[in-house]
């Protein structure tokens, strides 16, 4: 047997074939003729992603990836994030680029010391010189650089973010890219050159850009612009913050950790943030006297429970007593339950929900009626009635929180008696200023650590449910979120750092055969970004003990 020869499986196709070593993806995938529909951007080797320019000298299991899956999605927009951080830098040498977050299925994007306003003209410059690039289908280059070296680099092209996260790193080497002259750091893989980025757009967007990525359904064309001035402001709030805080990106905060070795007054103010912004909230409900019922929506993980709880307590603070009812007991009788695409029960569509019943329970309360309210037996599928009821008193609320809680079709009872509270973890923290941090990376963490902890699931299961739980999401929470009254970031700034130690054992269980090692690996290069601190300082009221423990709460 020649040793020089590796064998190749190929997922896509099903086809076992031999290479020699050192053959790279690119050049199999070209070899075996595939054709994927909507192009190829990267690819799965022993499910860990890698660019198409990795070259393979052991037998691996290979997956090759467009950008209509996440992980491909991912690589494109890092590549495209890329090809704009080189136009503008040409344009504006003086300047520096800040990837904000996502926004308006697009991302936020800021030209940091221009000294003057943005303008159409800029932005028109910008995409010509984007475009240009992308036609010109140059090269994008991996090198492997002693950690020193890229610091230096970066240190002279005023790159003090990656700078600061390469530094607190600690690594003796680092992966570092190149476009034509110029390095950048990326956590992920990039494409193999400009020309795979045709579908993109630029446009003016307040203060910045807003950079426009192919739609995840239909990757030939620019996703459809969707103004969440709301969710804009929420992001800019806590954002600005954290720029006072000195703790734009991770670099900074690591830093920082290591310098004073107490990570306490930095739990303590980013919790005592929070609180106030619950008090904010509570005096916002107090002060509106027509107020009856508060709704609460999110999506999976956003601390929605939590939150209520919290806000309860400030509201208590005012005089005013919350009655809890549970949109779960509403759920129509398995039998009428409506069934998704695929013939399953769809529990997660709001006529799931037995509306007609409870509006009339709801029209009652508000009545000043007493009601006996339902049970929802997830066992038999059935409701039943075991005696409890409930009736608002002068100084009570009613609290209903569910993710259908801020669609207008669920409550029949005029707008100016509710107040609409939208909760979800806005990450705002960077690891640098081109690599932002997914929000759905921070509720997937949170939800892993629960669910093993007090549901029993591995994270195997877990991640391998959280592609229909964001389907779910996106048709029946997140078209609504604009309409809220009030928005609660529920990440803190400290968290990734915390709950590193309680995730990285769920995730290093996952076996490597399995489809969802892929984003198991992922998550564990994320978090080794994160220096860990100690969860003493943690208070038990906290968002965060609803996932890891340690509540004063009962849920």
């Amino acid at each position: 047997m020649d040793s020089s020869m590796i064998e190749i499986y190929c997922k896509n196709n099903g086809v076992r074939k031999k290479y020699p070593a050192g053959t790279s993806l690119l050049e199999i995938y070209k070899d075996l003729g595939l054709q994927l529909k909507y192009g190829v951007i990267a690819a799965r080797a022993n499910h860990k992603m890698k660019d198409l320019k990795f070259r393979v000298y052991k037998p691996k299991t290979v997956e090759f990836v467009g950008i209509n899956i996440p992980s491909g999605m991912r690589t494109y927009v890092r590549s495209l994030s890329f090809v704009m951080y080189e136009a503008i830098r040409e344009l504006y040498p003086e300047t520096s680029l800040r990837i904000e977050h996502p926004i308006s299925k697009g991302y936020y994007c800021k030209i940091l010391d221009l000294n003057r306003k943005l303008t159409e003209d800029d932005v028109q410059a910008i995409k010509e010189k984007m475009s240009l690039t992308i036609l010109q289908d140059i090269p994008f280059e991996m090198e492997v650089l002693p950690a020193g070296q890229a610091i230096e680099i970066f240190e002279k092209s005023g790159a003090k973010d990656k700078v600061n996260l390469l530094k607190s790193l600690g690594a003796m080497y680092t992966r570092v890219y190149k476009l034509g002259g110029l390095y950048d750091y990326y956590y992920g893989s990039l494409a193999p050159s400009t020309g795979y980025l045709r579908v993109f757009d630029l446009q003016l967007y307040y203060d910045g850009l807003l950079l426009q990525v192919p739609n995840r359904q239909n990757p030939i064309k620019v996703e459809e612009f969707i103004d969440q001035e709301k969710l804009f402001e929420t992001f800019g709030e806590n954002t600005e913050w954290n720029q006072i805080m000195g703790l734009r990106n991770v670099g900074d905060m690591n830093l920082a950790l290591k310098k004073s070795h107490n990570a306490s007054m930095l739990i303590k103010v980013a919790e005592a943030l929070q609180e106030k912004k619950i008090s904010q909230i509570a005096d916002k409900i107090y002060n509106n006297k027509n107020i009856k019922v508060i709704l609460v929506s999110g999506p999976s993980s956003s601390g929605k429970t939590t939150f209520s709880k919290r806000l309860g307590i400030q509201l208590a603070v005012n005089g005013l007593l919350p009655i809890a009812l549970s949109l779960d007991d509403y759920f129509l009788p398995r039998e009428l339950t409506p069934r998704d695409e695929k013939g399953d029960y769809d529990f997660e569509s709001l006529h799931a929900l037995d509306l007609e019943l409870f509006n009339s329970d709801l029209c009652k309360l508000l009545d000043g009626e007493e009601i006996e309210i339902p049970f929802f037996n997830f066992e038999t599928g059935q409701r039943e009635y075991r005696g409890k009821k409930i009736k608002l008193k002068k100084h009570n609320l009613l609290v209903l929180e569910g993710i259908h809680a801020l669609n207008p079709d669920l409550t029949k009872i005029p707008n100016e008696q509710k107040f609409k509270v939208y909760v979800s973890a806005l990450t705002t923290i960077s690891l640098d200023d081109h690599n932002w941090i997914p929000t759905t990376d921070n509720r997937l963490l949170r939800r892993i650590i629960r669910d093993y902890k007090y549901r029993g699931y591995s994270a195997e299961d877990t991640i391998a449910r959280w592609d229909s739980v964001q389907k779910g999401e996106a048709k029946w929470i997140f078209p609504y979120q604009e309409n809220a009254d009030a928005m609660f970031n529920s990440a803190l700034i400290f968290e990734f750092a915390v709950i590193k130690k309680y995730v990285e054992p769920i995730l290093l269980d996952v076996p490597q055969d399995c489809e969802e090692f892929s984003e198991a690996h992922r998550l564990l290069k994320f978090l080794r970004y994160f220096s860990a601190i100690q969860d003493n300082d943690v208070p038990t009221t906290s968002l965060l003990r609803e996932f890891f423990g340690g509540s004063s709460f009962i849920y």
